[in-house]
């Protein structure tokens, strides 16, 4: 009975130790995996800080000396672009309203775009300008600086080049295609209905109209005598050479601009900040889309597709 009596004793005391063995490495996971979701919390938290601090926050807090401020603009001046007004203009606003900046450099790299959004670049260089008339602005031309690349660099107070850029392009187009005899030749018979006279107006099936052609020609010359004036307004007496040349839809290399009144001097960003406006270091405050709003976005676009295919349908159109 004594031995029996001691080896229960025996198996509780076993039970008991596993038990608390058991409980010891469990309090241990549990600790580990706390202090897993503590940094992450903590790493979360810092990076929405990094993206929650101003530009200027190193520059106020340090007592950093002046800079110039750089915008970029690169690619086609489009809404929802890179180039776009909105994004244009934001970097635009922060560089002049931060207190370090001496002078803004506006560094352009586009073929040209949209009117609307060029006009809109434009004035907004302008009102800056008026606003802050002790910071200048400087257009600086990189690979190409064509039509509505060319408008906006015509509110700057200078326009540097290299010698090899290519600047110019003072004209406003629109083009398309006729497939009028071919549908023709093919049998194909074009089925076109309007409410409105002219609502099918440039349908490339269609033949082109004179009243069409003479609708067309005069908007588009409205748009290219609203692109001069804002040349000429911002040029002035700079221009050198007659409107027939400048404003003939013609491009031309650095040197060749320069010559004819087109832009100022040679020159790069760096070149601008070190030896004229004399303050070397170059501040980008081009607007960047912010992450997490792309990750919403994509997320968004994602889930737009996920739910289209489950119910049949993608970019608004049956599936068949």
């Amino acid at each position: 009975m004594e031995w029996k009596t001691g080896s229960d004793g025996d198996w509780h005391r076993d039970l008991v130790e596993k038990l608390a063995a058991d409980a010891l490495v469990e309090r241990r996971r549990a600790r580990r995996w706390g202090i897993f979701f503590k940094l992450l919390t903590f790493g979360y938290l810092a990076f929405l800080l990094v993206l929650l601090i101003p530009k200027d926050w190193a520059d106020t807090t340090m007592g950093k000396k002046s800079h110039t401020a750089l915008v970029e603009l690169e690619g086609v001046i489009a809404a929802g672009e890179k180039a776009s007004a909105d994004n244009v203009v934001t970097g635009l606003r922060d560089a002049f309203e931060d207190k370090q900046t001496k002078a803004v450099v506006l560094r352009i790299n586009s073929p040209g775009g949209s009117p609307v959004q060029s006009s809109d670049i434009h004035k907004e260089i302008l009102r800056l300008r008026a606003k802050y008339p002790d910071i200048p602005l400087y257009a600086v031309v990189s690979d190409i600086c064509a039509s509505g690349g060319y408008f906006v660099a015509s509110a700057a107070d200078k326009i540097y080049v290299n010698e090899s850029s290519v600047i110019g392009s003072i004209g406003v187009l629109i083009n398309g295609f006729g497939f009028v005899d071919t549908i023709q030749e093919l049998g194909i018979e074009r089925r076109l209905m309007t409410a409105g006279e002219h609502k099918g107006i440039l349908d490339p099936f269609t033949p082109l109209s004179e009243f069409d052609r003479a609708h067309v020609s005069g908007l588009l010359k409205d748009l290219h005598e609203n692109f001069i004036g804002a040349v000429k307004t911002g040029r002035g007496e700079r221009l050198k050479a007659d409107d027939a040349t400048l404003f003939s839809g013609l491009f031309w290399d650095g040197n060749e601009g320069i010559r004819l009144g087109l832009a100022d001097e040679i020159g790069s960003a760096g070149y601008v900040a070190r030896e004229v406006v004399g303050a070397e270091d170059l501040v980008d405050f081009t607007a960047k889309e912010d992450p997490l709003e792309r990750l919403a976005n994509r997320l968004g676009a994602s889930a737009a597709t996920t739910l289209g295919r489950l119910f049949g349908v993608s970019g608004g159109i049956p599936l068949r």
